[in-house]
């Protein structure tokens, strides 16, 4: 169980001072209802967990990180497809800190370890101007699970699994969240934004030179050739360089 005092104590001096348990779906509705930037929202376990393009996610009860981060960030809403980004850099950091693993980014949100998938990111947006948009970033890790599903599109792991210990999610849940702060705080300067897009593809080996299907709405295969400036994937494909600015990656073997 995760210890609350414990918890506002060790995040007094961030934004993130405020904690309750749930999910992206209880941070979406607190945004609408005025809820400050730096809001948490965490639980033990989810019932009806979200990842991208509404695949579930499962939430066992005490066995992984369940977290959601209500963002209202001061940069222009041209800069904010880079969240997912910077929310993917946070996590890779943070479980660097908290187990030592070292993380690899399969875009646009998937955290894997090797070729296991260990987490994922769902960010969720709503830009009306410069001054109401917020994004809820959405970050599920598998911490201390051991056995998963068969059948899943991408093999699994966990923490535990890939150190050979225990890992502590409070600790990794104080890493994510300073780790988010300062990634989140760095796309509010044109320098910090190219940064994300750079270290991106240096903590990546999946947006440069791997050859891919592409799922989604702008389906197609082909090799990677980086990210644009706005963190979108190009593809260099049979009939020519696409840019695809949402959809899920498969190797192709």
């Amino acid at each position: 169980m995760f210890d609350l005092a414990a918890l506002e104590t060790e995040l007094a001096q961030t934004h993130f001072a405020r904690v309750t348990g749930s999910t992206n779906s209880d941070a979406l509705a607190a945004a609408r209802s005025g809820a400050p930037h730096g809001s948490v929202y965490f639980a033990d376990e989810q019932l009806a967990g979200r990842g991208r393009g509404d695949h579930g996610w499962v939430s066992a009860a005490g066995e992984g990180l369940y977290v959601s981060v209500l963002l209202r960030p001061r940069i222009p809403a041209a800069r904010l497809p880079l969240l997912p980004l910077a929310a993917g850099l946070a996590a890779s950091e943070a479980i660097r800190a908290a187990s030592g693993l070292a993380v690899d980014l399969r875009w646009p949100n998937d955290l894997l370890i090797g070729s296991r998938k260990t987490g994922g990111i769902l960010v969720e947006m709503k830009i009306e101007s410069e001054g109401s948009s917020f994004a809820v970033a959405g970050v599920g890790i598998n911490v201390h699970q051991r056995v998963f599903s068969d059948g899943l599109a991408t093999p699994a792991t966990s923490l535990d699994l890939a150190s050979g210990r225990t890992i502590s999610r409070q600790a990794l849940l104080v890493a994510l969240l300073k780790f988010l702060e300062r990634e989140a705080s760095a796309l509010g300067s044109p320098a910090g934004a190219d940064a994300v897009v750079g270290r991106v593809e240096k903590a990546s080996t999946w947006v440069c030179g791997r050859s891919v299907r592409v799922h989604g709405p702008q389906a197609c295969q082909g090799v990677t050739a980086g990210l644009d400036e706005n963190g979108f994937l190009r593809i260099q494909t049979a009939q020519g360089l696409v840019t695809v600015q949402t959809g899920g990656l498969r190797e192709i073997s």
